[in-house]
């Protein structure tokens, strides 16, 4: 680079069912990083696991149209210590474009599970967001589940139980399970794949579904009360965003209706009180450091009719999309969107201090 800029990659799409989402997230963290701090270079990949460096606008992210631009060329991030940055083909020649950290945009399976955070690591490349360890552990219900109840938060009656599992004939002590349950698949974001149950037909439906996704499911019974979440920054100091609360008109918070909120509201901040709110921002920051969370992570809750709290999921590359609850939460503390993605950058950048010394400077 021929100045001082930051050399920040931006990786956006994926090999994922929530392959969409993340192009309308990726397009509002390109539109809110401030140009006269970074170099933005734009890496994506598409729905079947191509990689390409894309040098269009991000309008063309959003609508997906980026792939068919004509500038784009394919590309690939270097393993190589030596040298950190991506590689793309020109031509019969290869390129090599340096970066200083990666800004990762992808939802769900193959990017949001560990992955991509393992390749990043093995290269040494700085990365906005929580490591491969922590990453593959949140994205895994039931293992997060486990850790969680470890370390002193309770969580829902459930049980966990694998295909094989299922097709031999072990129910893993479903019997045991009080109506309504939920139906998840293990390893699947943005509810893809979860159904409500209300008995057993329709249990044996949602596990069908659930198997469609993931080869390993959790079935857990419902909380009676409201689903509350805390958006966390930081590695070594926290900094926690407003609370807010999902009321439902009916059914549940599935993937549809995460993105219409058709006949739900999210209310900002969560209408609890001062005691139940710190509270619940104490249990939310103590299943952040129990999962090894780092960079930032939505922690999501659920608040019982009897007061009681309960650990739903935690989101380690939640939405970033205008009406997306991360960023609508930071805000509501007084972080607004490109203050944020300054601090998610440099936390980054925190074992580098010359590069933060840099985007500090700028």
């Amino acid at each position: 680079m021929m100045n001082d800029k930051i050399a920040l990659g931006v990786l956006f799409g994926g090999a994922s069912t929530e392959y969409s989402v993340s192009l309308s997230s990726a397009a509002a963290v390109i539109r809110g990083l401030d140009r006269s701090k970074y170099d933005l270079i734009l890496i994506g990949i598409t729905r079947d696991g191509r990689w390409l460096r894309y040098f269009g606008g991000e309008d063309d992210i959003r609508d997906d149209r980026w792939a068919a631009h004509p500038g784009c060329a394919p590309a690939f991030l270097s393993p190589d210590r030596s040298r950190q940055g991506l590689f793309e083909l020109a031509g019969t020649e290869y390129r090599f474009t340096p970066l200083d950290a990666v800004f990762p945009v992808l939802h769900g399976r193959n990017g949001e599970d560990g992955t991509l955070q393992g390749l990043l690591e093995l290269a040494d490349l700085p990365f906005v967001g929580c490591g491969s360890l922590s990453s593959a552990v949140c994205m895994d219900k039931a293992v997060a589940k486990t850790l969680v109840e470890a370390a002193g938060v309770r969580v829902p009656p459930a049980v966990t139980l694998t295909a094989a599992q299922w097709a031999a004939g072990d129910r893993g002590g479903l019997e045991r399970l009080a109506y309504p349950v939920y139906v998840k698949p293990a390893r699947s974001g943005s509810s893809i794949g979860i159904t409500k149950a209300h008995g057993p037909a329709e249990l044996e439906a949602g596990i069908a579904e659930a198997l469609r996704h993931d080869d390993k499911l959790v079935v857990e019974t419902h909380v009676d009360g409201v689903e509350i979440g805390c958006a966390v920054l930081g590695g070594t100091e926290f900094f926690a965003g407003e609370l807010d609360e999902i009321e439902l008109a009916g059914g549940f918070f599935d993937h549809d209706e995460k993105y219409s909120l058709r006949t739900s509201a999210i209310h900002l901040p969560a209408r609890i009180g001062e005691a139940k709110t710190a509270e619940a921002r104490e249990t939310a920051l103590r299943i952040y450091r129990a999962l090894g969370c780092s960079g930032y992570a939505r922690v999501d809750l659920f608040l019982a009719s009897d007061g009681t709290l309960y650990f739903n999921e935690v989101n380690t590359i939640p939405g970033f999309t205008p009406a997306s609850r991360y960023p609508n939460m930071m805000r509501a503390a007084g972080l607004d969107f490109p203050d944020l993605l300054d601090r998610l950058v440099a936390e980054a950048l925190r074992g580098r201090p010359a590069v933060q010394a840099r985007l500090t400077a700028l």
